[in-house]
């Protein structure tokens, strides 16, 4: 069984049978956010982290420092948490993959820009395939529609694209994404949170529903089991 739980924005909780792995948490700060870096103690093994921006890191440090937590993330980004005092980082880059206690994750190309909140380099932007107990899991994380989605992510059981529109691909692209890599499952993700991606997620299903595959509307803490 894997567990897939979106906590708000773009962060999600992986969850298997022993491992609980975040992706990119951001609570603090985030008004749809119904959890807090505090409610994450000591049960989280990995913390992945697609890209720079501060609404995908902002409680990087915080919840990996006191968790002991292995951060998982481009060159940049793992170096600069190693600044930062987080002594477990298993540094990637695209094209890399890594096997991790709960499973294998290759680092994919997302097409978007990365920079630290204190203005360092973030290097590249990213994506996450994770491959768990033989399912196949595709974070697109914060990213344009692009050809090459098809060689990384064809054919995967889940799908979690982003459809705010403004500063990643919105409704429309992701269901051109939808119909070249053919997923069983797709989730919706970076929506909602404020105005400016606001959007229509059911009316968004059901045009997945469209194109052959099947897609599910999470509230925030709601769960998909694979």
């Amino acid at each position: 069984m894997v567990k897939l739980t979106w906590l708000s924005h773009a962060s999600w909780i992986i969850e298997t049978n022993q491992h609980r792995v975040l992706l990119d948490p951001f609570f603090t700060d985030n008004p749809a956010a119904k959890v807090s870096a505090d409610d994450f103690r000591d049960n989280v093994s990995h913390i992945l982290v697609s890209h720079g921006h501060f609404d995908h890191v902002a409680d990087v440090e915080t919840i990996a420092r006191r968790c002991g937590s292995n951060v998982v993330a481009n060159f940049e980004v793992a170096s600069w948490f190693g600044e930062k005092g987080i002594e477990s980082t298993t540094p990637m880059n695209f094209g890399g993959q890594v096997d991790l206690p709960f499973g294998k994750v290759k680092m994919v190309p997302a097409v978007h820009s990365s920079g630290m909140p204190d203005g360092k380099d973030g290097g590249n932007p990213a994506g996450f395939i994770l491959t768990i107990d033989g399912k196949r899991i595709y974070f697109a994380c914060d990213t344009a529609y692009f050809g090459d989605m098809k060689f990384y992510a064809a054919g995967v059981d889940v799908a979690v694209l982003p459809i705010g529109d403004q500063f990643t691909m919105g409704v429309d692209d992701s269901i051109e994404v939808v119909k070249l890599i053919e997923p069983k499952m797709v989730l919706p993700t970076h929506y909602g949170t404020w105005p400016p991606i606001e959007q229509d997620a059911n009316a968004w299903a059901n045009r997945v529903k469209e194109t052959g595959s099947d897609a599910k509307v999470l509230a925030v803490g709601e769960s998909y089991e694979i």
